[in-house]
């Protein structure tokens, strides 16, 4: 990665610390901010039920329901990549790093859009009709397609991270070193991600069935489609 990317990523992951200091200095901004990540958890889980109910692709999904859309603290895993980007890369293999930063750029623009669609809540209560308001009310459609071209980019990374025979070895043996060097967290986000799509026994089916849904979502609660607040738990 060069200097110009790891600057830029750098760039990013200081956005989320101010929106985190704005929001602190607002608790009923933050108290929106945590009721949307928290229904935004609750509309993935409704929309892929079915994957859920899927032996093949459970885990798969709570991965991405708790790693990308759960409204978990991610402070720590944040400082960890603005470590690892600039500093660390010999420590991980280079394709273990275009993961991170693929990762790193997702949770930035998410914690921004999500500062921005509660800013039009009206309150923590929130219902399908108040989420397609504040989400119209937001706009951003550019960043919305890049949500989802970048939560794609994140599951094809780990997909092909898993066709490298060695690379599960050589995260077990970097446990230690990661450890040490102050990156557990990132470390358990690479290995339980490994891990999880080399047991799908390939992700394509699964990745496009979330890239078709989430289109779909989104155009629809732009269009104002009412039909898609039925996919809204």
């Amino acid at each position: 990665m060069d200097s110009l990317s790891a600057e830029s990523l750098l760039a990013e992951l200081r956005t989320v610390d101010a929106e985190r200091a704005r929001r602190a200095a607002d608790p009923e901004l933050d108290a929106r901010v945590q009721s949307l990540k928290t229904y935004q958890q609750r509309r993935f889980a409704h929309t892929y039920a079915d994957l859920l109910a899927n032996p093949r692709y459970e885990a798969a999904t709570r991965f991405f329901l708790h790693e990308l859309y759960g409204p978990g603290d991610y402070r720590q895993r944040d400082a960890q990549f603005a470590r690892v980007i600039p500093t660390l890369t010999r420590l991980f293999p280079e394709e273990v790093i275009d993961t991170v930063a693929r990762l790193a750029r997702l949770h930035a623009l998410s914690e921004r859009l999500d500062t921005r669609m509660a800013e039009h809540l009206m309150s923590p209560e929130l219902s399908a009709h108040e989420y397609a308001i504040a989400w119209r009310a937001c706009g951003e459609p550019d960043a919305r397609r890049l949500q989802i071209e970048l939560t794609m980019a994140v599951g094809e990374s780990l997909d092909r991270l898993t066709r490298k025979p060695l690379l599960r070895q050589s995260l077990k043996l970097m446990r230690g070193p990661a450890q040490l060097a102050g990156l557990g967290a990132l470390q358990g986000f690479l290995e339980s991600g490994f891990d999880t799509f080399k047991a799908m026994r390939g992700a394509g089916e699964f990745l496009s069935t979330v890239r078709q849904r989430e289109d779909t979502l989104a155009r629809g609660l732009f269009q104002s489609d009412t039909s898609v607040l039925g996919q809204l738990p």
